[in-house]
């Protein structure tokens, strides 16, 4: 196999000046870079990526922090990011959180990070103010994905929660229903972050602007899952007299909510609508009407945003700032629409 020690004999230089020819930098003369490149399709010498992007001080690597990448959502923008990162020459170095401390200290209050990426993107993972800290000593760009885990001085890419639940809401209220519930994320759920306290909002704003007081009994908190739609619903039905109507803060909530219906002997949406967001991959086969976000263009926008300063832009890194939580250093936030997707888990209320 040629090596680059061979290269040089050819060439009569040093390894030093092969490498930095074949890298293209400016240090090297024509004359010599034509001497170099000459000699190295002489000996079909092949540059090493990972070598070549060491000795530049990179390793085309972008770090990716999820809380739990078994989340459809989590999921799906992780496969958006890649294959945009992978179309530009770069891999993607996955951190799943998965509800571990003792993996949240390694990856977010060290130096795990340092020298092994050139960027940092965090999917719907809100930082305490030492994690801040230390991701400023690291100096590195980064962007954001979500509305729960802005972090000063990275771009943020996300859609609008509250508006979201507005649509959601007013879209049962346009139905015809005043009885309306919302299951809600659990603050103590690391993945509820502040989405359960956006959608809320817009579910309230909904509601008053109808001229409907919030009722705090049709309001349950749960997990983001299935099953957490599941037992939110068997605790509002438990209450008393049922709701009307349900919008769940989350599609996988959505989908345990009619289950709960259904195991009550409650039909959907003869007795009951359901409405969720996000458009899950299920959400179509079952019917479930939903507020669609675009969720792997979320992945793909914040990639290309990302690699925007790894191919020679500038964004302005943490480096030399104190983030304080919930500041604002100037960078943008890209806010992305969603849409109503009406299927059949809404219908009018039942006329008694």
């Amino acid at each position: 196999m040629t090596r680059i020690d061979d290269v040089a004999r050819l060439a009569g230089v040093s390894t030093a000046t092969v490498s930095r020819a074949l890298r293209g930098l400016p240090t090297v003369s024509a004359a010599t870079r034509r001497r170099v490149l000459a000699a190295a399709e002489q000996l079909q010498y092949a540059v090493s990526p990972n070598a070549s992007r060491l000795a530049g001080g990179r390793t085309a690597t972008v770090a990716v922090v999820v809380p739990r990448i078994t989340r459809w959502f989590f999921g799906t923008v992780v496969e958006a990011v890649e294959d945009t990162l992978h179309e530009s020459g770069y891999d993607l170095l996955l951190y799943n959180l998965g509800g571990r401390e003792h993996t949240r200290q390694r990856v977010l209050h060290t130096a795990n990070l340092h020298k092994r990426v050139d960027a940092v993107m965090l999917v719907a993972t809100p930082l305490r103010a030492a994690e801040l800290t230390a991701l400023a000593a690291l100096g590195l760009p980064g962007v954001t994905i979500s509305s729960g885990s802005q972090v000063p001085g990275w771009p943020c890419v996300r859609i609008d929660d509250v508006a979201a639940a507005r649509t959601a809401t007013r879209h049962l209220l346009d139905l015809g229903h005043r009885r309306i519930a919302h299951i809600s994320g659990d603050p103590e759920d690391e993945l509820a972050y502040t989405t359960h306290l956006d959608r809320r909002r817009g579910y309230q704003e909904a509601l008053r602007a109808a001229g409907i007081v919030p009722d705090p009994g049709l309001d349950v908190e749960s997990q983001f899952t299935i099953d957490g739609g599941n037992q939110a619903t068997a605790e509002l039905l438990a209450r008393g007299e049922p709701p009307t109507a349900i919008f769940a803060a989350c599609d996988e909530m959505a989908m345990g909510a009619i289950n709960a219906l259904r195991e009550a002997g409650l039909r959907v949406p003869q007795d009951v609508s359901v409405i969720g967001v996000d458009d899950h991959d299920l959400a179509g086969v079952l019917g479930l009407s939903t507020i669609a976000q675009p969720a792997a263009e979320q992945g793909r926008l914040a990639a290309r945003i990302l690699l925007d300063p790894l191919g020679g832009r500038e964004l302005s890194p943490l480096a030399g700032r104190t983030p304080a939580a919930g500041g604002d250093l100037g960078a943008g936030v890209v806010v992305l629409p969603t849409r109503l997707v009406v299927r059949e888990s809404t219908a009018p209320p039942r006329a008694y």
